[in-house]
């Protein structure tokens, strides 16, 4: 049978892996409220399309902190993707590269962010910092990313500790030799895999110690985790280029709002002085445009991407994300948008279901 939407890859993904690996990718905290509510909450949101306009020519195109990307759909943070295809993030990275859109590295991730680099040298590529307590290590990281083409630091601010996740706990999660960290090791410790991770990220992290952090280096920063204006003000006020509203998938504090709703907060907030992403609960192209028309400047995917790398690597994460840019061109037509300019408030109708 075809793969023909995200929710197949999902369905075919959960029959290849083992228990234990499926419930980390689809793993929340606590009751999963939050989790659920990320797709939920693009539900409970109408379009208002325009029609008798000529959509004969689409264009999906748009730029993120300059670049141009084919489409507003880009690549999460996500951990360990040697758990889903055994050339993990290597794979992830090319397919971006041939789409021509941005994946974001996970600091943990199961390959070294100069192997990702190397995997696909002409792709666009951010890294997520999480902030260590180790300082040194923090700084060899952003040293790293930078030297190895990296072009902006998404630092993920929702994880002074890790989330309530039960089904790790139940399932006594211990992630296997060749899906050790490897960005936080140092490269003798790569050769021979510790048992257990030793870095954590800070929980002392603050506002004031982001110019640590702008001080050594010149990319851009995006702070990934925002979900509320109060926030979202403090990030303007410290001059980050960008914010991605995110609540981690539902993984860290659950009963938080879905990243669709708190995106219009945070919008509002900024006032259009940097650009704000969004990720968690994006499954169909009306999702991106129900998104854009709210403010984001692009999504990003996380679990889906995951899906596609086990069901067929490589080809498998194109395959994703070739569907949901043909969805999402295809809502376009459908809403009178013939380009990412077209898209606008006016598109979106609240219901009360």
């Amino acid at each position: 049978m075809p793969l023909v939407c995200l929710a197949d890859f999902k369905a075919y993904a959960q029959d290849q892996l083992s228990k234990s690996s499926w419930e980390f990718i689809e793993g929340d905290a606590d009751e999963g409220i939050t989790h659920k509510d990320n797709i939920a909450a693009f539900k409970r949101i109408r379009l208002r399309p325009r029609y008798l306009r000529d959509v004969s020519k689409v264009d999906t195109r748009t730029t993120i902190q300059g670049q141009e990307i084919s489409a507003p759909i880009c690549i999460s943070p996500t951990a360990c993707h040697s758990l889903a295809w055994p050339d993990g993030e290597r794979s992830t990275a090319r397919a971006a590269q041939e789409l021509n859109i941005c994946y974001i590295a996970s600091i943990y991730a199961s390959c070294a962010l100069e192997d990702i680099a190397a995997a696909a040298p002409g792709g666009l590529r951010w890294f997520q910092l999480c902030v260590q307590s180790d300082w040194e290590l923090t700084k060899q990281l952003v040293q790293r990313a930078e030297a190895s083409g990296f072009k902006a630091l998404v630092i993920t601010v929702d994880v002074p500790v890790l989330g309530n996740r039960r089904q790790n706990m139940r399932n006594e999660l211990s992630l296997e030799p060749k899906v050790m960290l490897k960005d936080l090791r140092s490269p003798e410790e790569r050769l021979s895999p510790p048992p257990a991770i030793t870095a954590w990220p800070s929980t002392s992290f603050r506002w004031d110690d982001l110019s640590r952090i702008q001080r050594i280096t010149r990319l851009p920063i995006i702070l990934k985790g925002i979900l509320t204006k109060e926030d979202a003000e403090l990030a303007l006020k410290h001059n980050v280029q960008g914010i991605f509203v995110s609540n981690h998938g539902g993984r860290q504090l659950d009963g938080v709002p879905a990243s669709i709703d708190a995106l219009t907060e945070v919008v509002a907030a900024v006032k259009g002085k940097i650009e704000v992403y969004m990720d968690g609960g994006v499954r169909t192209g009306s999702d991106v445009l129900k998104a854009l028309a709210l403010g984001a400047r692009c999504v990003f995917l996380g679990r889906p991407i995951l899906w596609g790398l086990t069901c067929k690597g490589e080809h498998g994460v194109k395959q994703v994300l070739n569907i949901l840019k043909a969805e999402f061109h295809t809502s376009m037509a459908l809403s009178g948008c013939r380009s990412i300019t077209e898209i606008t408030p006016d598109l979106i109708q609240f219901s009360r279901l």
